[in-house]
């Protein structure tokens, strides 16, 4: 009898510590934060509904899009169509430049484009559960602030006039829903800390996104309405816009740069 109460007493043991082995797996499964699936868009450094617009003198890494609107709606860039009719370039840009108008398969590209950026958007917008980290945090001012990887959500603006930090390493995510509008003070900087990459963090906007003069914005930008760049502001990261894109002597770099490396206090 005491040999059977002894294994009894381990099995139940074992028993426990697979249960609570299990529990921590689930636990870790639910906390960690998928990343948005972008699709073909992820191919463009800008890419949009209803046209993209600059003045100054502007510089775009990556190539540019806009569809289901026609290449005249793309200004500012002085676009010349290559001999095959299926894109355009532009001495401003480092890649190539699509719309509707031109030849196939650049429309149905486009549009497969322009469909996966709506999807990206939604997926973003529908995230929820465990991973969700903060909600309506600081009543959307981030100005000073460290995020740390996951997933936030606003039911107002969200802003900063000097900085916000993502501090996390370079397979973390943030996906940040914004229920309102986003405005970046002017000379105001994301910063990237610990490894963290600009292609890992996700805005979602309902609203419009307004970048002040010569700030530094870094991120996934899906945005329901109108992105706008103020003169000498920059952009690492990617524009996906439903309605426009306007620059003024911005920077946009598609490629992530590598983050620095820094203490800040929280």
């Amino acid at each position: 009898m005491k040999l059977h109460s002894n294994h009894t007493n381990t099995n139940n043991f074992t028993m426990l510590l697979r249960s609570i082995t299990l529990f921590f797996l689930l636990a870790s499964s639910a906390s960690a934060l998928d990343s948005v699936d972008l699709g073909t868009a992820g191919h463009f450094a800008i890419l949009t509904e209803t046209g993209i617009t600059t003045t100054g003198v502007t510089s775009v890494t990556g190539d540019m899009g806009t569809s289901p609107i026609v290449a005249t709606a793309i200004t500012g860039f002085g676009l010349m169509l290559f001999k095959d009719g299926t894109h355009s370039t532009s001495s401003l840009v480092t890649g190539n430049v699509y719309a509707a108008s031109h030849a196939v398969p650049t429309p149905s590209n486009l549009g497969t484009a322009v469909f996966d950026m709506e999807t990206a958007y939604l997926n973003a917008e529908g995230r929820q559960g465990a991973t969700q980290d903060k909600t309506d945090l600081n009543s959307g001012s981030v100005e000073g602030l460290t995020l740390t990887p996951g997933l936030y959500k606003w039911s107002s603006n969200v802003g900063f006039t000097s900085s916000v930090t993502f501090a996390g390493s370079d397979t973390d995510i943030w996906i940040l829903q914004i229920a309102g509008d986003v405005v970046v003070g002017s000379g105001a900087e994301v910063f990237l800390t610990d490894g963290a990459l600009a292609e890992n963090i996700f805005w979602q906007v309902a609203g419009y996104v307004d970048v002040g003069t010569t700030a530094k914005v870094k991120g996934v930008f899906l945005v329901k309405t109108h992105m706008a760049f103020k003169t000498g502001s920059s952009l690492n990261g990617a524009a996906l816009a439903q309605t426009a894109v306007t620059l003024d002597a911005t920077t946009i770099v598609k490629k992530s740069n590598a983050p620095v490396r820094y203490l800040r206090s929280i």
